[in-house]
């Protein structure tokens, strides 16, 4: 028998039902662990190599800080200091990095890009951030979630911003979990099914738009949104922030959702634009402890992906 084929997690529906309730549930016992300093090295001597095309915050804390703390090393690169996007193809590129470490963390724009790397690579490939899709944030929501509330299934998740990365993965993650998600954009800003759509040929899941956000946050149990203007689309600043007025989410929509309802924001957030600064500070945000989950849900996917289910 030959070595398993190495699996990549380039977007969301990359898994299976099944893989996400153990991720969760071992998210869960790796938080608990760390939160009672109980060691847990189960990566030693196995290196991640993190790429960066895109700035990042909490992609590079969570990522190199829950390396550590699985027992593993790091390698930070970006391509202001590497061939990456410069003299070498990316495929070049891949082929080189992935014998040197065990797994690579990409945070890049196009998902081409990432899926090239991926598959000249011999070691597994995870998404960080591209234009088209954020695995590792809904995965870290999700969980979020499921802290406060307990299971996902059968709620009610309603977004309300951009047709981004964001809103893509929360329609591939309600197909495969079993949530309900209402969307809604303005006009000209919708989410695109055609990049959306699970690579599984089974479409994106039911899902419903609504022209007012007011009406997608009705009785919903969990509210979240993200800035106006992705890294990349800057041009367009003075455009959207026009276009999107009216979808700042603010006390009214959170007051017409459910009375126990939660608010996400992926960070970093601009307060008085996408969110009201009462509603992102205020008590039904969960956003610093959603912050903080991205480090534990990205230790249990490296796990996974390195080691199968333990």
């Amino acid at each position: 028998m030959g070595a398993p084929p190495v699996r990549h997690y380039l977007q969301f529906a990359d898994f299976k039902t099944e893989e996400y309730h153990y991720l969760l549930e071992r998210a869960a016992l790796i938080k608990k662990k760390f939160k009672t300093f109980e060691k847990h090295h189960p990566l030693v001597d196995r290196t991640l190599a993190m790429i960066f095309e895109k700035a990042s915050t909490r992609t590079r804390v969570s990522f190199e800080a829950g390396m550590y703390q699985l027992g593993g090393s790091v390698v930070h690169l970006t391509t202001g200091d590497s061939q990456l996007g410069r003299a070498e193809p990316i495929e070049d590129s891949a082929k080189v990095i992935s014998r040197m470490t065990d797994i690579v963390m990409i945070r890049t724009y196009e998902q081409t890009k990432l899926e090239a790397f991926a598959a000249n690579s011999r070691v597994p490939v995870i998404n960080g951030l591209t234009n088209e899709f954020h695995p590792c944030q809904i995965l870290a929501d999700i969980f979020t979630y499921i802290e406060h509330r307990g299971p996902i299934t059968g709620k009610t998740v309603a977004w309300v911003g951009d047709g981004n990365n964001m809103a893509n993965t929360w329609l591939q993650a309600a197909a495969l979990l079993g949530f309900h998600l209402r969307v809604s954009t303005p006009s000209g800003y919708e989410v695109n099914e055609k990049t959306a759509a699970r690579p599984d040929s089974m479409g994106v899941g039911s899902y419903q738009t609504y022209s007012k956000p007011m009406d997608a946050c009705r009785g919903a149990d969990l509210v979240t949104t993200d800035v106006w203007t992705s890294m990349g689309y800057e041009a367009e600043n003075e455009v959207r922030r026009k276009a999107f007025a009216a979808w700042c989410v603010n006390r009214e929509m959170m007051a017409v959702a459910a009375p126990d309802a939660l608010f996400m924001h992926c960070l970093p957030a601009h307060r008085g634009e996408e969110v009201e600064a009462e509603v992102i500070d205020g008590p039904q945000s969960v956003v610093w402890d959603e912050a903080e989950n991205r480090m534990h849900v990205q230790k249990a996917l490296m796990e996974y992906l390195l080691l199968g289910k333990l």
